[in-house]
């Protein structure tokens, strides 16, 4: 078992820290932008400013990395996300900060690119769905590790944006002293709207508002944790629970999607979450366990839509495209996290904290009615000729070249689907 995955446990440690201080600085900004007394707008530009980037390091980074190699990019994005981390905690204005989000979202999006291909060519037929499952593990630990560790810091100093610095600087660490032979340069990023869209109409709607209800959640989430009146390691422990709730039930809703119209789950799990924002606009609670479990239902179905509308995506693709739509989508998903902070922002501001729910609760309500709309347009697809349910991460963590880990992608397609994005 070593022998065969020795030579990725080095590229997964940089992953580790890499993701752990994203998930430290990410929670860190928004919490500490909350004490200096910035506006929930400002807050909110936070988050669509890293996905800009984000979107942007998709499209644009791979031409840096062909130009100076894998190792040497790697080592000038993680060492321009430590300058960041630490320049953030210098420099307390929200103009800075948001030009400088701008940049995190870039060079993470490098990084993650870098990480993703060299583990894909790392990988073969055999074992790609133990090193996709790994590389999952990885990314929801570490970044859970890296947000509760907020809960052991105090926001109003600099300390914490020196460890974010660190974790940044020691993910160069493993990458550099690898052995790891290095991947075939990164192939650019091209996306195929008209073509996502014919291929599946609920996917390709489904993933934008997802994004927006997620994209407003993972920026705002703290804010409203803060407003609420609950502790530190409360909102830490809450942002984690959200996630991991969402990833736990993915597999059990996946399995009832597999059985019957994925869009009726869809529709189902969209309505729930919608329903569990609004009881949450409704009672407001007060209380940091009550809070914890209110958010933590609500995440158990808002995060398990993504997976479930890629694989509807999926049933109706041919397999060879699998990457071309799963990576696709993944863009739309960037696509609608720009969007909702924007959103959830000015509700914040003119009704109250739990206003970040009703823009989560209009993305699921309208998720939810499309999806009943097309089940009466089009037949689903037999259900044996579907491919089974997957997991997939709906966080901002990966890049469309986490894709082609997956093991339903077809290695000897994925070149091709890759540049055509």
């Amino acid at each position: 078992m070593f022998s065969t995955f020795g030579s990725i446990l080095a590229l997964l440690c940089g992953t580790a820290f890499l993701l752990a201080g994203s998930g430290l600085h990410g929670l860190l900004l928004p919490l500490r932008g909350q004490e200096e007394g910035f506006s929930t707008t400002v807050l909110g530009l936070l988050g669509t400013a890293w996905a800009v980037g984000f979107v942007a390091g998709c499209f644009f980074a791979p031409r840096l990395v062909r130009r100076v190699g894998h190792v040497r990019a790697f080592g000038a994005f993680a060492a321009s996300g430590a300058i960041i981390a630490l320049l953030t905690g210098m420099l307390i204005s929200e103009y800075v900060w948001i030009a400088l989000r701008i940049l995190t979202g870039f060079v993470m999006a490098g990084a993650f690119m870098i990480v993703e291909s060299w583990l894909n060519e790392r990988s073969s037929n055999e074992n790609r769905g133990t090193v996709f499952g790994l590389y999952m593990m990885v990314t929801y630990a570490s970044i859970m590790g890296g947000q509760l560790t907020v809960a052991g810091g105090d926001v109003s100093t600099a300390t914490l944006f020196m460890l974010a610095g660190i974790l940044f600087c020691l993910s160069l660490i493993p990458t550099a002293v690898s052995t790891a032979v290095t991947p075939r340069p990164l192939a650019e990023v091209k996306l195929d709207l008209p073509g996502l869209y014919r291929t599946s109409p609920v996917a390709f709607a489904a993933c934008l508002l997802i994004g927006v209800a997620n994209g407003a959640w993972g920026t705002l989430g703290a804010v409203y944790g803060a407003r609420a009146g609950i502790s530190t390691a409360e909102i830490a422990l809450m942002m984690s629970f959200v996630v991991v709730a969402g990833a736990v039930f993915q597999l059990p809703a996946g399995r009832i999607s597999d059985r019957t119209d994925r869009r009726y789950v869809l529709a189902g799990g969209a309505a729930g979450a919608a329903l569990f924002a609004v009881l949450i606009v409704l009672i407001a609670p007060r209380s940091g366990t009550m809070i914890l479990i209110m958010t933590a239902l609500y995440g158990a179905l808002a995060y398990i839509l993504y997976s479930i509308a890629v694989a509807h995506a999926n049933d109706h693709a041919p397999a060879e495209d699998f990457v071309k739509v799963s990576g696709g989508l993944l863009l739309l998903y960037g696509f609608g996290t720009m969007a909702g902070p924007l959103i959830a922002a000015p509700l914040m501001d003119y009704v109250s904290a739990e206003g970040i729910f009703l823009a989560t609760a209009w993305a699921h309500i309208t998720l939810a009615a499309y999806a009943v709309l097309r089940i009466s347009r089009r037949a689903p697809v037999p259900i044996e000729e579907r491919e089974a349910f997957k997991t997939l991460p709906s966080e901002r963590a990966v890049t469309p070249n986490a894709v082609m880990l997956d093991p339903r992608s077809d290695p000897e397609t994925e070149d091709d689907a890759q540049s055509t994005l």
